[in-house]
């Protein structure tokens, strides 16, 4: 061995060095030092944007849209017996192009031909005021 291999043995045993000046720094806040760096900001969340799968719209042809208006017309024709019907209906997705489909289940409160939407009741007959759009609706079946 050479005699530079034990040049800093003395400094083996000495205690570690403290400041007299600056408090030691927190366990929790050393650690913060090394934690992963996030160069891009924002990318985690727009690749898992990205990878989020919406459905396309189904249009429906020509007649399943006559049964569906059938079925419309029928209960809208007895508006006093308020019954319950399910609409599986398309939502579009607010952030990217399609959605997803969804069951809406109420008693019809009103149809609005000039905004093709019908408004609903919630279950328990306390209008909620919800909405769906009449191009949306894919099935309606009576409760």
């Amino acid at each position: 061995m050479t005699k530079d291999s034990h040049r800093y043995d003395d400094m083996l045993l000495l205690p570690p060095h403290r400041s007299r000046s600056h408090h030691p720094m927190k366990l929790s806040d050393r650690a913060a030092q090394f934690a992963p760096f996030a160069a891009l900001t924002g990318y985690e969340d727009a690749v898992k944007e990205a990878a989020r799968l919406t459905d396309e719209k189904i249009l429906p042809d020509e007649e399943q849209r006559e049964s569906l208006d059938r079925i419309l017309q029928n209960l809208l024709s007895h508006p006093q017996e308020h019954p319950v019907v399910s609409f599986t209906c398309f939502i579009p997705d607010a952030r990217k192009s399609g959605g997803s489909y969804t069951t809406i289940t109420g008693s019809i409160k009103r149809a609005d031909p000039v905004s093709r939407k019908i408004i609903l009741y919630a279950d328990n007959g306390v209008s909620d005021g919800q909405e769906i759009f009449l191009d949306d609706i894919l099935e309606i079946s009576e409760i």
